[in-house]
């Protein structure tokens, strides 16, 4: 069997995926991490770095040899052993002055390896322009890739583990504010309200307000603190409505699906492939049948799938087209326009 269909085969039962804590399901507004970016230069490769045709290289190690009172004009640069790099990094929410962060390097010019590197003093800024970390230290990278010691690793992106301090705060009040707000992940009306119910329930008290589908407003009791209220609110058990959902990714040939979304009965002609998918209580034991699970058959005669009224579903349907022949992207084809159909009627996600 190719790897292509191997990866068809990859069917989750998300039902296994949802979360019951409120704080796996929603997060409160404002606590969020912020994304961090600046320009730096690595040094000590060996002889991996940006050619001479990086001109913004060569100029940045001039201005940087300038601070130091080396004046050089950038023609006269030949070192190959520096390279011009993006940092990033994440500041996480109530990151405090000295705290570590770790940060990911990534070449932006002709540079062949990054193996062996050291960043220079880089700050990171936000998108505001200030600078909240400063990133230097010697480069991670792992593995050699399948290449011998010894060897050169074609690795231009890399890592620096607690490589950056912040340097400047990102101020947030949260434990003088009375009022708070929680964001579900997924939409929800339903989802919005059993937050509201179970929270109001359990702090004996309407202290829950859903104003929307995502949005659930919290008033902080007077005898809690709000640091103390959020964590038996984030630890409190909701039931709430997942969605089904079918996720195709085209490239890869691979689909991710529910094991127990249906499939009502169609027919779907497909080049010169034409099937009809129907529900039967018995199968023919005159037909050949097709074991795709230890207790689901599926009868096929002529292009024909047959199978009990409780096994109509988009995993068992998948597994049967593709045993009868079928190519990855025919039966991605299939999926969506049967979909198109209203023959199923969970979400489909094409990535």
């Amino acid at each position: 069997m190719k790897i292509t269909t191997l990866l068809f085969f990859l069917f989750l039962n998300l039902q296994f995926l949802h979360a019951e804590k409120i704080g796996d399901i929603a997060s409160v507004i404002g606590v969020r991490e912020n994304q961090l970016i600046g320009y730096g230069l690595v040094v000590g490769l060996n002889g991996t770095g940006d050619g001479s045709s990086s001109a913004f290289t060569l100029r940045s190690l001039s201005n940087l040899l300038q601070t130091v009172n080396v004046k050089i004009d950038p023609a006269d640069i030949k070192s190959k052993n520096i390279a011009a790099v993006i940092v990033t990094t994440k500041l996480p929410p109530f990151a405090r002055q000295g705290d570590k962060l770790d940060v990911t390097v990534s070449s932006i010019g002709d540079s062949k390896s990054l193996q062996g590197g050291t960043l220079l003093l880089t700050p990171l800024k936000g998108v505001d322009g200030k600078i909240y970390s400063l990133a230097q230290g010697s480069l991670t990278i792992g593995g050699m890739n399948g290449k011998e010691k010894g060897q050169i690793n074609h690795a231009t992106s890399a890592n620096i583990f607690s490589g950056a301090l912040v340097e400047q705060e990102i101020e947030y009040d949260l434990h003088g504010q009375e009022f708070v707000n929680l964001s579900l992940k997924d939409s929800n009306f339903n989802t919005a309200l059993s937050v509201q119910k179970e929270l109001n329930n359990n702090f004996g008290k309407k202290i829950a307000v859903a104003t929307d589908s995502r949005t659930i407003k919290l008033m902080k009791p007077e005898n809690l603190s709000m640091v103390e209220f959020l964590a038996r609110t984030l630890d409190t058990n909701v039931k709430y409505e997942k969605e089904e959902k079918i996720v195709i990714d085209e490239r890869t040939g691979t689909i991710v699906s529910g094991v127990n979304i249906k499939v009502s009965p169609v027919v779907v002609t497909h080049g010169d492939i034409t099937i009809k998918i129907e529900a039967t209580p018995n199968l023919d034991e005159d037909t050949k049948s097709l074991d795709i699970g230890s207790d689901v058959k599926i009868a096929t005669n002529e292009n024909q799938i047959k199978m009990k009224e409780e096994s109509m579903t988009v995993a068992n349907v998948t597994r049967a087209l593709s045993k009868l022949g079928a190519k990855p992207k025919d039966i991605i084809s299939i999926l969506e326009n049967i979909k198109r159909s209203g023959a199923i009627t969970a979400k489909l996600e094409v990535i």
